[in-house]
């Protein structure tokens, strides 16, 4: 196994992870009458987690690049 692929499977692990810890009611809950309202701010570790989901996401999409480039 060389090391793009152990980087890959780590990276989608924690990007699992970051996924399953979001706020449950930021999805379509809201469309069926759940809480919030149409445009909503984040504070504090909310904030953290959603940025470090996108950046595992886009360290994931450059993994896939380089394991298809290389």
């Amino acid at each position: 196994m060389d090391y793009l692929s152990l980087a890959q499977i780590i990276t989608a692990i924690i990007l699992i992870i970051l996924v399953l810890i979001q706020e449950q009611s930021s999805g379509l809950s809201g469309v069926f009458g759940g809480d919030g309202g149409f445009y909503q701010t984040r504070r504090g570790l909310e904030r953290g987690v959603f940025i470090a989901t996108a950046v595992f996401a886009a360290i994931f999409a450059a993994l896939a690049i380089a394991k298809f480039i290389f």
